[in-house]
């Protein structure tokens, strides 16, 4: 892996797609929080804080006293964050040689960060220095390998292939959350607290447009690797609405999200 290019993109429909993904695990995120015991007076870093919805939900729990910080590369998701949220977010590269700005935290958390970091090993070392004594690092990705359609659609299998050749191509770790506590150990944090596997099994026809926002913001790359050609992504997308409306009893297996967090 050794991109640091977002696979998906930097327009408006991806930034919408990514505030919709965040409200999708909103319950499971805030299961942690509880968990963790977050609140009232913390202080806590969002890293990889995308376009803000999640520290909109910090924001809420430690409230006037404590203070939210945001960390993206991508200045246009940063400026969104901030607009959104109120809270101060800084461009920052988690797996540069170079403290995290604004420690140390109380909470140091991010989601589906690994996923798309090259050194995922130095990332997360970065993000454990920017813990406080007492605080926590608490981390969420995905797994894509049990993605799917039940029982599956031929067309389904096709497009979800090219989406995970697309993330290999573009050195996303598809398997990030799985591997978690290996990439702690790795860094030097040890082994976690305690981990967590959530997941989603929907109606068709609500989790394939899911997989039709994720294939479209990935088509550039699977153009540029020769995954497949304009002509028949389009084909796919028109046969993929179709097997939905015929199969409306069939359901998808979402992404797995892991979590993982440890008390330094």
């Amino acid at each position: 892996m050794e991109t640091t290019e977002y696979a998906l993109g930097r327009t408006p429909e991806e930034y919408e797609r990514v505030r919709a993904q965040a409200r999708l695990w909103e319950p499971d995120t805030a299961r942690l929080l509880d968990r963790l015991g977050v609140g009232a007076g913390a202080r806590c870093l969002d890293a990889g804080c995308g376009p803000g919805e999640t520290m909109r939900g910090l924001k809420d729990r430690v409230g006037p006293h404590g203070t939210v910080t945001g960390l993206d590369l991508d200045t246009g998701m940063a400026a969104a964050a901030e607009s959104y949220t109120g809270c101060r977010v800084l461009i920052h590269d988690v797996t540069k040689d170079e403290p995290i700005p604004g420690g140390p935290y109380d909470l140091v958390y991010a989601r589906l960060l690994l996923f798309h970091t090259p050194d995922q090993v130095a990332a997360l070392r970065r993000l454990w220095q920017a813990v406080a004594p007492g605080g926590h690092l608490l981390v969420q990705d995905y797994d894509l390998r049990t993605v799917g359609v039940m029982p599956p659609l031929e067309i389904g299998e096709r497009m979800t292939a090219v989406v995970l050749q697309a993330f290999g191509a573009a050195g996303c770790d598809v398997r990030a959350g799985t591997r978690l506590p290996h990439i702690m150990a790795r860094a030097g944090i040890g082994a976690p607290d305690g981990t967590d596997v959530a997941g989603r099994l929907i109606p068709v026809a609500a989790g394939t447009p899911i997989l039709e926002s994720v294939y479209r913001s990935l088509l550039p790359v699977a153009y540029a690797n020769d995954l497949v050609t304009p002509a028949e992504a389009e084909r796919s997308i028109e046969i993929l609405h179709a097997e939905t409306a015929a199969h409306p009893d069939r359901s998808v297996l979402l992404p797995l999200l892991n979590g993982a967090w440890k008390k330094k």
